[in-house]
């Protein structure tokens, strides 16, 4: 094998870690929450207050700048680690996501 053909195959073998690295995040938040009530007990169709019954008040709410509709931000903390947690509601105040990250960075998500 050549020398090109070796620096090709490190630098397609380096990104791929990389990319591999920045996916690991989110299965693991699943795996050290997975058992919050937030994550476990909301579903898509709930309400905002069935939500509040669930996880509590909210970190943050926000209007959505997509479409009509608010969006609530918990800070899970476990095991001395922490983790945003988002619960969005649709113009009728039912939910229509949740995930592994804030409000401000769905929305950020949504406008790209």
């Amino acid at each position: 094998m050549d020398k090109r053909s070796l620096l090709v195959l490190l630098v397609l073998a380096s990104l791929a870690g990389c990319a591999s690295n920045t996916k690991v995040q989110n299965p693991v938040n699943f795996i050290t929450f997975r058992n919050e009530p937030l994550v476990r007990d909301v579903d898509k169709g709930m309400t905002k207050e069935q939500v509040l019954r669930v996880g509590g008040p909210p970190s943050s709410t926000q209007r959505r700048a997509k479409g009509l509709g608010s969006c609530n931000s918990y800070i899970l903390a476990k095991e001395g680690q922490q983790q945003a947690f988002y619960v969005s509601f649709d113009s009728s105040g039912k939910v229509d996501g949740s995930g592994f990250m804030t409000c401000s960075d769905l929305e950020r998500r949504e406008s790209d």
